[in-house]
């Protein structure tokens, strides 16, 4: 009897040392719902680029002029404002059913060590389109957006730096088929976000 109150304490105790030092609330379906958006995205970029007389499957004219280039990054950034809203309601969500604070010291831990590589990430990519190297940008925005996985993962759940690893290794495999980048950003922001999330989802639920 005391043996099993023991165990129960420990765990208890382990549970509440895993809430206070990493952020738990992440959801699941906020990865399903945003390598969702990141696809549809990916499809409309398609049809954008055939508007511009681009075949993209052909392979020929994968190098993009600055104003289609802008208009991308336009719908990249539509893209990327629905990701982030859809994560923290589905996160917001999951936190309040578990009765747990979405906003603590964990949680900006957690947004510092993400921000750091994407912001010099970000910055990074400005100087590739300032050049008009755009055929690099989409490979290092993959890269960096690992490195930031990666980085925040000590402060939730380590699955996350799974995730980051495929990012980056994608994302240096796509280096080298320079051209192809909108390909490459489907599969990493889409299918490995939903895949992920339905891996996160199942075994977190």
């Amino acid at each position: 009897m005391e043996t099993n109150n023991y165990n129960e304490d420990l765990s208890h105790i382990r549970s509440m040392m895993e809430r206070s030092s990493r952020f738990i609330s992440l959801s699941g379906l906020s990865g399903v719902f945003a390598g969702s958006i990141a696809l549809v995205g990916a499809i409309y970029v398609y049809f954008v680029l055939t508007r511009y007389g681009i075949n993209y499957l052909d392979g020929d004219s994968n190098i993009f002029s600055p104003d289609l280039v802008r208009e991308l990054s336009l719908i990249g950034t539509v893209i990327l404002v629905l990701a982030v809203l859809s994560g923290y309601f589905f996160t917001a969500r999951k936190s309040k059913a578990n009765n747990l604070k979405i906003w603590d010291t964990t949680t900006k831990r957690l947004l510092i060590n993400f921000a750091i590589p994407l912001v010099t990430g970000a910055i990074f990519c400005l100087a590739l389109f300032y050049h008009h190297l755009f055929v690099f940008v989409a490979p290092a925005t993959l890269v960096f957006y690992g490195l930031a996985l990666v980085n925040a993962s000590k402060y939730t759940l380590t699955d996350v730096q799974n995730l980051g690893y495929f990012e980056i290794v994608l994302g240096l495999i796509s280096l080298f088929f320079l051209g192809w980048g909108l390909l490459f950003w489907a599969i990493g922001f889409g299918i490995l976000h939903i895949v992920y999330g339905l891996i996160m989802h199942k075994k977190y639920r």
